[in-house]
């Protein structure tokens, strides 16, 4: 598909992306979203949907700040590049020699390479990791230290792929020894300054307390009320977990991901840390993939890179596609927020619209009758949307999570419309009745079997009895 054809298919699905994703949040009972779609230096969706504050109903703009938590770890894999790169440190390098207060300590031979990958066998939270729910500070540079000391290695090097916050906090530890400045102090030179960013940083940031979107607790049961959870420092653990940003600005930052894109990193260190690292599988159960720093993931074909993120009160997630240049961010404000869900959904949606798009130009023909029944209905037995995607109408379930695996089409078949004819358990190959009251607007339509209504028109009609 060409840049151009890319473009408008992204421009032209926009609406839907937003609405889509405005719809799993609202289902969910998120308290607020915020979601970015951008590529190649162009964002099609910019959207906050919901509260910032579920006590003072303060609304969510695009300007509220996320704490968006371990995506910290890919800032903090960029410097340690950004020193490779120079030649002032090197991945082999082992961490007794650049942290001398870990010289003779069970951690000492450990090298970067192996924090960066989580194969350093190091503990994932300390022992006591309660500074997750507030029970405690987060750690401060000597406990990070005594704590690698004491207790850090659970697993041999390379024994097994183990997640762990204290291993980016040393890696924090290692970037202030190497440079001789604060890790926030690095960070700002190196990343923010550089890429004009102005709503993202390294820390809490006390000055600017009124601009962060309040976190939430989850819910255990359905009717759960929420309670705000607010904002900590994370003092040594920043490098790991403590950066905040915004949905737009972490499409921007994702974009230096892309290949081609030098403004960080050069494209060889891009495909190093891009490179799968770790299967995590248990039980033949595959979990994730991961590189040198980075996350490795896939929707549909599409190979990608990126990061999730967990802060009490905010659940985050970015991905990246290194090649093509897509990059999705859903930033949300709960404990239980459904960011990833949202964002491989989103993306799903953008490789249907894609595909479809691609078969509507070789076929040099529109796939779509102009009076198309575009929208939102419902019936008794559920919602359903019919849009536009790429040039062929599509019928999605907006409650459903994976939107690819519920998807039909529709075509026309002697001159109507109809749902396709593949097999399946609906009411595939049968016609769409569409009813239209005198000024053309769609009233009614019936796909297949069963009449459905615009959604305001059937809460009027069933639920408002």
């Amino acid at each position: 598909m060409t840049d151009d054809r890319t473009a408008q298919t992204l421009r032209s699905i926009a609406p839907y992306l937003a609405d889509w994703a405005s719809f799993q949040a609202a289902y969910h009972g998120m308290p607020g979203l915020q979601l970015a779609v951008g590529r190649r230096g162009e964002v099609f969706v910019d959207l906050a949907w919901g509260t910032a504050n579920l006590e003072t109903g303060e609304a969510l703009t695009s300007d509220h700040l996320f704490r968006v938590a371990s995506h910290s770890k890919t800032f903090t894999t960029v410097l340690v590049m950004q020193l490779v790169e120079r030649g002032e440190l090197r991945l082999d390098d082992a961490v007794g020699a650049l942290v001398p207060e870990l010289d003779g300590s069970t951690a000492a031979e450990i090298t970067v390479r192996e924090l960066l990958g989580h194969q350093a066998g190091i503990i994932r939270d300390s022992s006591d990791g309660d500074f997750w729910q507030y029970e405690r500070p987060f750690l401060d540079r000597e406990q990070v230290l005594e704590c690698v000391r004491t207790e850090g290695v659970v697993f041999e090097p390379n024994e097994h792929f183990k997640y762990t916050n204290i291993g980016y906090s040393l890696l924090g530890i290692i970037i202030e020894r190497v440079t001789g400045k604060t890790y926030d102090e690095v960070a700002r030179a190196a990343v923010v300054e550089p890429l004009g960013l102005t709503r993202t940083g390294t820390e809490l940031d006390p000055a600017r307390a009124d601009e962060y979107a309040a976190g939430h607790t989850g819910r255990i049961s359905h009717d759960d009320a929420r309670r705000v959870i607010p904002h900590v420092d994370t003092r040594a653990m920043a490098a790991a977990t403590g950066w905040y940003s915004t949905a737009l600005e972490m499409v921007r930052y994702g974009a230096t991901h892309v290949l081609g894109d030098t403004t960080l990193l050069t494209d060889k260190s891009k495909r190093l840390i891009q490179r799968e690292e770790s299967t995590v599988s248990v039980r033949g159960h595959e979990l994730g993939r991961y590189g040198v720093g980075i996350e490795l993931g896939k929707v549909g074909d599409r190979q990608l890179v990126g990061h999730s993120g967990g802060y009490p009160g905010h659940i985050t997630r970015t991905w990246i596609d290194p090649v093509d240049g897509l990059v999705v961010s859903a930033l949300t404000n709960a404990v239980d927020g459904i960011a990833t869900q949202i964002a491989n959904g989103v993306i799903q949606i953008i490789n249907l619209a894609l595909a479809a798009a691609d078969e509507v130009a070789a076929a040099a023909t529109a796939g779509n009758p102009a009076d198309a029944p575009v929208g939102r209905f419902a019936n008794l037995w559920g919602v359903f949307d019919v849009a536009d995607l790429g040039g062929i109408l599509h019928t999605i379930n907006p409650r459903h999570p994976q939107p690819a695996e519920v998807a039909q089409r529709l075509a026309v078949s002697d001159g109507r419309l109809a749902l396709e004819s593949v097999a399946g358990f609906g009411a595939v190959g049968e016609p769409v009745q569409v009813e239209r009251d005198g000024k053309g607007a769609v009233v009614a339509a019936r796909f297949g079997a069963m009449t459905a209504w615009p959604v305001e028109e059937y809460r009027a009609r069933v639920l408002g009895r």
